[in-house]
């Protein structure tokens, strides 16, 4: 079966920036469960995946406009300290995760740490920068009705939510 729009596709990756490894599923032991047209995924990797089946391995190189776009000037905010769960930890350069107003989360980078607010920079972090991937498709199956109703894909044994 070919990943595409609405199919749940199980996979490993690898995310390498600039030669530095970033991130990987491995190290968690479990592959990353995705429903494909929802949104999951940066477009790049979500259009790299398209059509590949279970057992390929591919490499996708994507340009910060298929990824997280390009780096803005001028989206520094401050935000005051009650806003972050981890507000004593915080120091320059760090990323961490604001909680939104309108709900949702976004990754953020600390600027300056002052007496009661953070200056974060509002760029995701990944922003500007290509992303080198290393994926290895595990399985592709139809996403379910109720995955496609509720938008991401359930892996084996998590509960429906």
């Amino acid at each position: 079966m070919k990943a595409g729009k609405d199919k749940v596709v199980a996979l490993h990756y690898t995310l390498t920036v600039d030669g530095e490894k970033i991130e990987s599923s491995h190290e968690r032991g479990e592959p990353l469960w995705i429903l494909l047209g929802h949104g999951q995924l940066i477009p790049g990797l979500e259009k790299a995946l398209d059509g590949h089946e279970a057992g390929e391995s591919l490499q996708v190189e994507i340009a910060p406009a298929d990824g997280y776009g390009e780096r803005q000037e001028g989206q520094i905010q401050r935000v005051p300290k009650k806003y972050f769960q981890d507000a004593r930890r915080l120091k320059p350069g760090m990323t961490t995760v604001l909680a939104l107003k309108e709900g949702g989360h976004r990754a953020v980078t600390v600027h300056k740490v002052g007496m009661s607010t953070i200056d974060v920079d509002l760029n995701h972090p990944m922003a500007g920068k290509t992303l080198h991937f290393d994926v290895a498709i595990e399985d592709v199956r139809d996403g379910t009705e109720e995955e496609i109703q509720h938008g991401h894909a359930h892996a084996p044994g998590a509960e429906a939510h």
